[in-house]
């Protein structure tokens, strides 16, 4: 399917890998060729040539065959068996092991559709996606680049940042080499940059080189505070849908049922917002049916905390103190987000003292000189400063409040058994 290829892990499946002893060699060189094998091996695996009789000598001998068992992906499968099959072996499939979880593979050999590898390298820094849950990569890259954006709100500077990003991609410098993996995330970054800089009047700061489409931070901090939080309540309900769908992917819907980060979690953050817009509304009706939203998602997420602190009085302790701390941890992080707001009023006002730095200066003849010089030495300042800032916090927001819901346990690489083999064993026939 579509949509699993591009937002799933790769399908593995349990094999039992059974070889001749006389062609023992010759199908450990194939599997280690193909790389499309973890095998299960009591040592930790090696590389080089001699690793191919460590492996023969952990292997099961029954009579005149052995065997062994690893994990592999689905669609590499027909290929190892291709190739298996001119030596006697055989790539066997074999029942899932209850409460073992498959190895994640989502980039190397097979995988459709690469993630590029700075979205990628957003989700496994914080964790390796477990097999049975959504891979957020291209999500989270969008979501990160927009709140840049709107914290590092400048045309000028965001354009700097595409045009970084092009000169990256296709300039044609080897000591650019290493850095054009990055190229798509900062024109992504830059373009949101430009973007919110032309709904702030942002040019090289209010220079007035362009009009303000939207407000203009400094003088409505409140509709950009407002702005903030309801973006992040949208990242939230996102976090919330990819959290919902993982807990039912990893433990069926009586798991996702009960999960703060499933569909208890998400129905006492729902009942937040019927709260805002019943008190916006001025309706006793909304707020009621909010009430009784937020009173049911409590009741479940209970009961959820009470069964994994094992039951009795200290585990009932321990889930009040935890569903308390659950209420909590959801208003704290969607105040959080008010610092999308708050680092896009920063990064106007730096600007603002630079501009009005400039204009105080300018004058006919030789100072102008001095005011370029402050425009241009406050632009870089604020540029390194602010950008900085922005990054980190975009980060920040992103694993604290939007990975924290998306996952809840954390996978393990897939690693194929692959060592490096002696020319002529690579050239088997």
């Amino acid at each position: 399917m579509p949509w699993r290829e591009t937002l799933s892990p790769l399908r593995m499946e349990r094999i039992a890998l059974v070889w001749p002893l006389e062609s023992q060699r010759a199908a450990l060189t194939e599997v280690a060729a193909s790389g499309a094998v973890e095998l299960d091996l009591p040592y930790e695996p090696g590389d080089g040539p001699e690793e191919l009789d460590r492996a023969a000598e952990a292997a099961v001998v029954h009579g005149p065959v052995a065997a062994l068992v690893g994990w592999s992906p689905t669609r590499q499968l027909p290929e190892l068996r291709t190739a298996l099959e001119p030596h006697g072996a055989a790539a066997v499939p074999l029942r899932h092991p209850r409460g073992v979880q498959p190895p994640t593979q989502l980039t190397g050999t097979g995988t459709p559709r690469k993630v590029p590898p700075l979205q990628r390298l957003l989700v496994d820094t914080y964790t390796t996606v477990p097999y049975a849950d959504l891979d957020p990569a291209r999500i989270a890259g969008v979501a990160y680049v927009v709140m840049f954006g709107m914290m590092f709100g400048d045309a000028g500077q965001g354009l700097l940042l595409v045009i970084a990003g092009l000169l990256i991609r296709f300039l044609n410098v080897p000591w650019l080499e290493r850095y054009r993996r990055t190229w798509l995330f900062i024109t992504g970054a830059g373009v949101m940059a430009v973007f919110f800089g032309v709904l702030y009047g942002e040019f090289f700061g209010p220079t007035g080189v362009l009009p303000v489409l939207w407000l203009e931070p400094l003088e409505e901090p409140i509709p950009l505070i407002v702005a903030a939080l309801v973006l992040g309540a949208v990242l939230l309900a996102g976090s919330y849908a990819l959290g919902t769908i993982n807990r039912v992917r990893e433990g069926g819907w009586g798991y996702a049922l009960y999960a703060r980060s499933g569909l208890a979690g998400a129905l006492l953050f729902a009942a937040i917002g019927l709260v805002a817009w019943g008190l916006l509304a001025g309706s006793g009706v909304i707020l009621v049916f909010a009430g009784v939203a937020a009173l049911v998602a409590l009741v479940f997420i209970f009961i959820g905390l009470f069964a994994e602190s094992g039951g009795g009085a200290t585990g009932g302790l321990q889930a009040t103190v935890e569903l308390v701390d659950t209420v909590v941890q959801l208003a704290s992080n969607l105040v959080s987000f008010t610092r999308l707001a708050a680092f896009g009023l920063t990064h106007a006002a730096l600007m603002m003292v630079v501009w009005q730095a400039t204009t105080a200066i300018w004058e006919p003849g030789w100072r102008i000189i001095p005011a370029i010089l402050m425009f241009v030495l406050g632009n870089v300042l604020t540029f390194a400063l602010e950008g900085l800032v922005a990054g980190i916090q975009a980060l920040r927001l992103e694993y604290y409040e939007l990975f924290s819901r998306v996952f809840s346990e954390e996978g393990r690489r897939f690693r194929p058994w692959s060592p490096s083999l002696a020319p002529a064993e690579r050239h088997l026939p």
